[in-house]
């Protein structure tokens, strides 16, 4: 099956609340070797500023695969998954991830290039929390490349 060229401008709603918990910050940064103590000790992450843990950068990507994976799961899209190689991965954060957080990511398809068999397909997840007035606090985007092998590559 070839990937459908008119995912480009397509947009999937947000995905699941991820709940950011200590817990979760600690494993991450632990398996990503960060180890500044604000990813540990929350009087540390307090002394910075924040009002608890703070995730390192890249615990953004948790969000923004779940966001991803909603296009891989579309019947439409044409991606096989196992013939999927990620080219690139960029983050812009907005503010940081702090323990407590209930984030959110709505995906965009921002791009996509026939080549050869295959395709480049680019998606921009825009993570964001939801406050208590149900406006939306712009937390990260990411930015995102895959290339989609073709047959016979």
């Amino acid at each position: 099956m070839t990937i459908n060229p008119d995912l480009q401008g397509r947009s999937y709603p947000a995905a699941e609340v991820y709940d950011v918990g200590r817990e979760k910050i600690r494993e991450f940064a632990r398996a990503v070797k960060a180890t500044h103590p604000a990813h540990f000790d929350v009087e540390a992450a307090r002394a910075l500023g924040h009002a608890d843990l703070v995730a390192p950068p890249t615990f953004a990507i948790i969000v923004a695969q779940r966001a991803d994976a909603q296009l891989i799961e579309d019947p439409e899209s044409g991606i096989d998954f196992s013939r999927v190689v990620h080219a690139d991965q960029r983050f812009t954060h907005h503010r940081a991830i702090v323990a407590g957080d209930q984030l959110r990511a709505e995906l965009h398809v921002d791009g996509v290039r026939a080549m050869g068999g295959g395709a480049m397909i680019t998606t921009r997840a825009e993570i964001f929390a939801l406050r208590d007035d149900l406006q939306r606090d712009p937390v990260a985007t990411t930015t995102s490349s895959i290339l989609v092998r073709g047959e016979g590559q």
